[in-house]
């Protein structure tokens, strides 16, 4: 099927949500067992660790970390968000950045301010979005950003957005607690769907809604290890306890550029690929033979790609052995554990 669908539906009870666009699966988000990025706790300070500058804190779902802390003694109370899944044995990774995210707005009480997506350009609308902000706003000391989605969106579905964001804030920080508790959880597949999947899409939510359009069999085929380039050539993804490996292989291609159209279909299709599996860390690709000179070019199709995905990745550069070096974001949960 041509265009974008939303498929929202569970798999083995757990709710999850798919994207098709033209009939490939594009995105698919599936809940888990361990607290979801975006949970708020009111954590209690528990030890410092020396030599890393972070500190363990005590939470109602375990033990957490967080990075670069500065006047934490042992004991204090303090507001801590999720900001990604731990690796199996870890705690879980906190940030004191505390934001409030929905689809119009995102609420940011240590950044003030009033700010709107970059990517709305028209001077008319990015006044009109300001006067939304301006008036729903009104004597609050918290930042806003006025997301993408607003570009022509209804004024009254935003102010509903950034008043419930602002509610939410109020509530959250106005909590005085002295013992670690859940103050918000974090958004479920199918809100978090409808937060961050804002593009035009046809929506699918009945029961069944997986297998009547086809996203049962696109993940069969995701959840393998070979992924198909095209013209023979293909990847093979393996995640292991360190990191995921990325292998190209030309396949039947003998000629000359087979190497380089191998790498560059590669840069095309690896966000998608690690976006589906939900795959995160320490990324390492095997590229396919190429000249020297050819490296930057599959650099700048490799940034393309990833500026268009929804999660954080830094792309680290060469070894000395010719592999390429990724650092992503552990937002996802690894998709193939949740459906064995």
């Amino acid at each position: 099927m041509k265009g974008r669908q939303i498929i929202l539906d569970h798999i083995n009870d757990r709710e999850a949500a798919a994207l098709m666009v033209d009939g490939k699966l594009d995105d698919f988000l599936i809940e888990g067992d361990a607290p979801a990025p975006g949970t708020i706790y009111r954590a209690r300070a528990d030890r410092p660790v020396k030599g890393q500058g972070g500190m363990f804190l005590t939470t109602p779902d375990g033990s957490a970390f967080l990075k670069q802390v500065k006047g934490l003694s042992p004991g204090q109370m303090l507001l801590v968000q999720v900001t990604g899944y731990a690796e199996d044995g870890k705690a879980i990774p906190v940030t004191q950045k505390v934001l409030f995210k929905s689809r119009y707005a995102i609420v940011t009480p240590e950044a003030p301010g009033l700010n709107i997506s970059r990517s709305i350009r028209d001077e008319d609308e990015r006044d009109r979005l300001l006067e939304i902000a301006h008036e729903v706003m009104e004597g609050c000391d918290y930042g806003l950003i006025l997301r993408s989605a607003c570009a022509g969106s209804d004024p009254d579905e935003i102010a509903e957005d950034i008043a419930a964001m602002r509610a939410m804030a109020d509530q959250v920080l106005a909590d005085e607690s002295t013992e670690p508790e859940t103050l918000t959880e974090g958004d479920t597949p199918h809100l978090l769907a409808w937060r961050e999947w804002s593009e035009p899409a046809q929506v699918e939510s009945a029961p069944g809604s997986f297998e009547r359009c086809g996203v049962l069999d696109a993940l069969d085929d995701t959840m393998g290890i070979s992924v198909s380039l095209g013209g023979g050539a293909s990847l093979f993804v393996e995640p292991t306890r360190a990191f995921v490996a990325v292998d190209v292989n030309t396949g039947s291609d003998t000629s000359m550029a087979a190497g380089l159209k191998a790498n560059m279909a590669c840069a095309k299709a690896l966000a998608r690929v690690l976006r589906v599996r939900g795959l995160g860390g320490q990324i390492v690709v095997d590229a396919a033979p190429m000249p020297k000179k050819d490296r930057r070019a599959f650099e700048s199709t490799l940034r393309a790609a990833f500026k268009a995905d929804t999660e954080e990745t830094i792309l680290v550069g060469w070894t000395n052995l010719g592999h390429f070096e990724l650092q992503r974001k552990r937002s996802r949960l690894a998709v193939a554990g949740l459906l064995s």
